[in-house]
């Protein structure tokens, strides 16, 4: 395992991170020290002593091979760029300066693989130095301070859901649940579906306990009369958006409504604390489903990547012919 110390580019990036509220939650250095402590650095562009680009980014050793890729219950990184007045000719232009720069300060890699915030469009100057793309998507629901119109939105099936969940079954939202007491719903899901669980628990403590320090996460759960949890939720926020991060319910209690119930009241209660709601997206038919008919809107991303390896390239090549 590569163990990256502490150079100046972190220790100015984590001041940068206590006085930009602009960096999103997946970007902030305690966010990486949660999900990959000791495994990560930043690359960085300052103006007149202030950060104006920045690159997060993990760096994990596999053999001989060193990856530069996305961590665990981490929706994005890639570059994060101060907020920009110029016109759009001269914007382009700053930016191309900008990537460039990142580009260059990136250690040395044999793979690269990292998903960027829906919000940065323009991957090409890293197309010019060999980097590929491919589009994914989210699904969002934005300025969701009008409960009102949120549930008008819904289809009518997801509707009919939280009704049964609160009527017929009487489901209500258990009071402070634990991370504990979450992890069991979500480790029951991967379980009903034969899946492995992608993220350790030792993880999500680290993420829960530095969420918790900074009030930026809340864990839905619901349960009937007698006390069973059907269904859960866990979210994070920063200031501009909140993150549905994990899910889970009980295999025995699925036709309760209780799924869409949980979400629900994680919407309604984001916009308490945010202005938006990502449902982090998914590329799995039924689950994307499952996020439009909330009513969110699909939104792309770029997942940018590069190979420096022939070796990985023939692999690569290998796999997906075999998935072919």
């Amino acid at each position: 395992m590569i163990t990256l110390a502490e150079s100046n580019n972190k220790l100015r990036y984590r001041d940068h991170c206590l006085l930009d509220a602009s960096v999103p939650i997946f970007c902030r250095d305690w966010w990486l020290d949660a999900v990959a402590p000791g495994q990560w650095d930043v690359a960085l562009v300052t103006e007149n002593g202030r950060v104006i680009a920045a690159m997060p980014y993990v760096m994990r050793q596999r053999m001989v091979f060193n990856f530069i890729s996305q961590p665990p219950l981490t929706q994005f990184s890639g570059p994060w760029l101060a907020p920009n007045i110029r016109r759009e000719q001269k914007r382009l232009e700053f930016e191309k300066k900008l990537f460039c720069s990142l580009i260059k300060q990136l250690p040395r890699f044999h793979y690269f693989d990292q998903n960027w915030n829906f919000r940065l469009t323009n991957w090409i100057p890293f197309y010019w130095s060999g980097f590929q793309q491919t589009t994914r998507y989210t699904y969002r629901l934005e300025n969701i301070d009008s409960e009102n119109l949120i549930w008008k939105g819904l289809s009518s099936n997801i509707r009919r859901e939280i009704r049964k969940a609160v009527g017929r079954f009487s489901l209500t939202l258990r009071s402070s649940p634990t991370i504990d007491e979450f992890l069991e719903l979500n480790e029951l899901t991967f379980s009903r579906q034969g899946k492995d669980i992608p993220y350790k628990r030792d993880m999500v403590r680290r993420i829960d306990n530095a969420c918790l320090a900074r009030d930026c996460r809340k864990i839905f759960i619901a349960e009937d009369s007698e006390g069973r949890a059907h269904a859960g939720v866990y979210i994070v926020w920063d200031e501009s958006s909140a993150y549905y991060l994990m899910g889970g319910g009980h295999p025995s209690l699925r036709t309760s409504g209780a799924t869409s119930f949980v979400m629900w009241e994680a919407i309604k209660f984001s916009a308490s604390v945010t202005e938006s709601f990502d449902f982090e997206g998914s590329m799995i038919e039924p689950i994307e489903r499952f996020f439009r008919a909330f009513g969110a809107t699909q939104t792309p991303y770029h997942r940018v990547f590069k190979t420096n390896s022939r070796i990985l390239n023939i692999i690569r090549g290998l796999k997906d012919s075999l998935q072919s």
